[in-house]
């Protein structure tokens, strides 16, 4: 997913800053969810959870990151893709569902976590916070594509042109 990333950081940055600024964000959160995950190269202790203010801050993140996109890049995408020939606005009638989809598991997984106190039960946490990845790889799988199809009929500048 890092690695996806910096591909996407490295086609796309400099389009415009919002989507830099969208891109930065969404390796953060990369960032933070490997650390939360115990993922090389960070790890953790075998049994132990991550600390409730961990998994606090990285739900802060996945909701600036999940509406970031929705309120920002994706307005962008939309209005670029009015301008854009048909096989490039059937690209974006066909993902936005899919990202719509994975929007519903981050708020799912953000409402079961992002207000729990020490008492809380968090034996489900690793499956879920698994889960959560796969939606995010997805995420960001779709959100690329779409970027993919704006800048091949050079869309990405207009929007850039526009602010």
């Amino acid at each position: 997913m890092l690695e996806r990333n910096e591909q996407a950081k490295q086609r796309w940055g400099g389009a415009h800053k919002s989507i830099d600024t969208w891109l930065h964000a969404r390796q953060d959160l990369l960032i933070e969810y490997f650390k939360l995950a115990g993922l090389p190269p960070y790890e953790r202790e075998s049994q132990a959870l991550p600390a409730l203010a961990d998994v606090r801050n990285f739900c802060s993140m996945l909701m600036d990151y999940i509406s970031a996109g929705h309120f920002e890049i994706y307005d962008h995408i939309i209005e670029s893709t009015d301008k854009a020939p048909q096989s490039t606005r059937d690209i974006a009638n066909e993902l936005f569902p899919l990202i719509s989809d994975t929007t519903e598991i981050a708020l799912d997984f953000n409402d079961r976590y992002s207000e729990r106190d020490e008492r809380s039960d968090l034996k489900n946490f690793d499956r879920e916070l698994s889960s959560l990845g796969e939606a995010l790889e997805l995420r960001m799988e779709f959100e690329d594509r779409l970027l993919a199809a704006l800048d091949q009929h050079e869309l990405l500048v207009v929007v850039n042109e526009s602010q």
